[in-house]
């Protein structure tokens, strides 16, 4: 396998607005790669797009060397055994505990017997500050303990690509800092390929190799994390540097 995760000339439309207009973009197997870019750019199309939760309207998907495009969903389900997904709204299921919303993909999975996949839950939980939290229901959590929640879900199965989705937002700087420290752990440990979206850019890059810059539908810039704050491309450095007091500029010449 060459690649974890490849795209090539994806497009996605809803309505008359191109959200990906010919998007490529590909992740070696053990890297790190951040996805940035205003709000509606498509970065969450992304993510939905290589779970299969979507289609794209053309393009080619590969994901740990599956084409997934046009696949049903029976196909689609042991390899989404092998993806961690931290959706940004959580996706957790209200009617189950904490402890059962973190071992469901083990469940999913098999080869496990309880007691294993129970200490395997607790340890994950404690990983993000939730010990004791086993029994709790979802809905009775405030939003940044389910944002760990779905992060303890996302790495319980140690899983060769796991995509986060806004894997800090709504957590103060202090918790935000311990989390990425917690992913940076965990990923060098199993050595899995790691997506992950942000819009914390400073925090995110202390966590991935690369950051991709999404702007109108289209890929704009991809470079090196550490200097992302000085991308020769003007649109990305005032985005990343905070330095706009409205909608990104109007370049003439960008797509």
């Amino acid at each position: 396998m060459t690649s974890a995760l490849r795209l090539h000339d994806v497009h996605k439309r809803y309505g008359r607005r191109d959200v990906l207009a010919g998007i490529s973009l590909e992740l070696a197997p053990g890297g790190r790669l951040g996805v940035i870019g205003p709000a509606a750019s498509g970065k969450t199309v992304i993510a939905k797009l290589i779970c299969g939760l979507e289609a794209p309207d053309r393009g080619a998907i590969e994901v740990l060397g599956h084409d997934i495009i046009g696949k049903r969903e029976a196909e689609l389900g042991p390899l989404r055994q092998r993806i961690g997904m931290l959706f940004q709204s959580y996706a957790l299921f209200d009617f189950l505990s904490v402890a059962e919303n973190v071992a469901f993909p083990l469940e999913q999975r098999g080869g496990l017997e309880p007691p294993a996949i129970a200490a395997r839950v607790a340890e994950r939980l404690r990983a993000v500050g939730l010990a004791g939290s086993e029994h709790k229901p979802t809905a009775e959590l405030s939003g940044g303990m389910k944002k760990r929640v779905g992060i303890a879900r996302a790495t319980v199965a140690d899983a060769e690509l796991v995509i986060y989705d806004e894997p800090t937002a709504g957590l103060d700087p202090v918790t935000t800092q311990k989390i990425y420290d917690l992913l940076t752990a965990d990923q060098a440990r199993t050595g899995a390929s790691v997506l992950a979206i942000s819009s914390d850019v400073r925090a995110l890059a202390t966590f991935v190799d690369e950051i991709a810059f999404l702007y109108r539908g289209h890929l704009i810039y991809r470079g090196p994390a550490g200097t992302i704050a000085d991308a020769p491309d003007p649109v990305v450095r005032q985005f990343v540097r905070g330095e706009l007091d409205g909608p990104l500029d109007d370049d003439a010449g960008r797509p």
